[in-house]
């Protein structure tokens, strides 16, 4: 019997909540817009890629925001293993969602 809440939700949930912390506190780069929300994390079913969907209220810097989120994905990856307990941290991936 499949269980109504996966594992993967709940880290993905996780991941959304302590993302949102450590992109406004820690990541300490200019291209990355004040106004930036993450709307919804996908983790795969084996934990190893988390595709991270943000918004921006003010979408003129998207291009650098999504430049500037990339580099800094190791940085952010390194902190989230500092904060979760999970055996392997997912590689993260970012994406503009436009809706």
């Amino acid at each position: 019997m499949a269980k109504e809440y996966p594992r993967s939700y709940r880290v993905a949930d996780q991941i959304q909540q302590e993302l949102s912390v450590l992109i406004r506190d820690e990541l300490n780069d200019p291209r990355v817009s004040p106004l930036l929300t993450i709307s919804s994390v996908d983790v795969s079913r084996d934990l190893s890629i988390a595709k991270v969907y943000f918004t921006l209220m003010d979408s003129t810097g998207r291009g650098d925001t999504l430049e500037a989120l990339n580099s800094g994905s190791g940085f952010l990856r390194r902190c989230l293993g500092r904060r979760m307990s999970l055996r392997v941290i997912p590689q993260l991936r970012f994406f503009y969602d436009s809706s």
